[in-house]
């Protein structure tokens, strides 16, 4: 807990973001050194005066031994940047938060996921596109991410504990904090066993207004793409888009009824080039996860072998096309397809257009394929 005390330390003072956590570490190494930094020091980091006064207010101030150890007795869970456990697809996108509090289970399918966000003030057309969606999302094995609040997201969490799905809840205040209060029975029902609750925010942070446009980046981040279902014109769903679009999410919107004001978000999201969604096959399609739950399934139960080694060992997360393949590993082209298919199936790869093939799993052993060989 020494060097996670910390982290916890630095998540609490306010105006210390990603960039100048980045800057701590380089400079110090660890945030234990960081935190008896000098002012001197701050400043040769580029610390501005605000940020300093700020730190030593707290360093003063707060008692961190007791903040740590009152997070260590809660069961909730702390993730930073160097955990195993951080979500993969938050992990990419700029300005990751240095951590985040996590109360409940990630689980490795939840890379498989899709925003589902809208207005508070949703239609009984909402409610039911709502519904009728993340139904079709979660029976494909898909984890729903929302934002705990009224309305859209509400419906979207239920329907997907409902059908047995999983789905994450991002929180715009300290992870002892739910809001809205009415909320706390759903917050309970996917924390057993259904998902989890995840905010950067630190213990005892009240949801301010300015705290819910700041969180939108997360949602946007834990997804693979975000589905806007109804959205006013000033909604901040919208800014959940915005940031999706930033970081090279996919942005789908369903179309509404041009006279309904909470329509006019995502009418307007479609004429700027979001991706108009009439049937879960939209999202599906778009984002290549009609084989998300078989994904699950072959990756625990068919085996890997020297063909799959050989061509794992050319992938990256940089496109690569299967004639570039051929070559590199000069296998049969009709061997890199039956293979490819199968890595596919298993999660290990995945196809981005035009036979092109990316790597999806981690790097595990090293794979000695005439060893492999001689068990067949």
């Amino acid at each position: 807990m020494t060097e996670l005390k910390y982290w916890l330390g630095f998540n609490y003072v306010s105006g210390i973001g990603p960039a100048k956590i980045q800057a701590l570490l380089g400079y110090f190494g660890s945030l234990e050194k960081a935190w008896n930094a000098t002012d001197s020091q701050l400043r040769d980091i580029g610390f501005d005066a605000r940020a300093i006064q700020s730190l030593n207010e707290t360093r003063q101030n707060f008692d961190l031994d007791q903040y740590a150890r009152r997070v260590e007795s809660s069961g909730v869970s702390v993730v930073t940047w160097g955990s195993p456990e951080y979500p993969e697809l938050l992990r990419e996108i700029p300005a990751a938060p240095p951590l985040v509090f996590l109360r409940g289970q990630l689980e490795p399918i939840d890379r498989w996921a899709v925003a589902v966000v809208g207005t508070r003030r949703l239609t009984a057309y909402g409610r039911q596109v709502t519904h009728d969606l993340v139904a079709g999302l979660v029976s494909n094995g898909i984890t729903i991410i929302s934002g705990l609040a009224r309305g859209i997201d509400a419906v979207a969490h239920r329907t997907a504990i409902e059908g047995g799905g999983r789905t994450i809840a991002v929180m715009a205040s300290g992870i002892d904090k739910i809001y809205p209060p009415e909320h706390r029975d759903l917050a309970r029902e996917i924390v057993a066993g259904h998902g989890a609750l995840v905010t950067d925010y630190p213990f005892g942070a009240e949801p301010e207004s300015n705290h819910f446009p700041a969180r939108n980046r997360l949602i946007s981040g834990l997804s693979l793409g975000v589905i806007v279902i109804e959205a006013g014109e000033r909604s901040g769903a919208l800014i959940t888009a915005r940031f999706a679009l930033e970081q090279n999410r996919e942005v789908f919107a369903v179309p509404g009824n041009i006279h309904s004001p909470v329509s006019v978000g995502t009418n307007r999201l479609i004429q700027q080039g979001g991706k108009l969604v009439m049937r879960v096959e939209d999202v599906l399609e778009e984002l290549n996860l009609k084989m998300v739950a078989e994904q699950a399934v072959a990756q625990i139960i068919l085996p890997e072998t020297a063909e799959e080694a050989a061509l794992i060992a050319q992938l990256s997360s940089q496109p690569v096309h299967v004639d570039e393949l051929g070559r590199l590993t000069s296998m049969p082209m009709s061997l890199i397809s039956s293979t490819l298919t199968m890595m596919e199936l298993k999660g290990m790869v995945q196809q981005v257009g035009g036979m092109n093939y990316i790597r999806l799993r981690e790097d595990g052993p090293a794979y000695d394929a005439d060893a492999i060989d001689d068990q067949d």
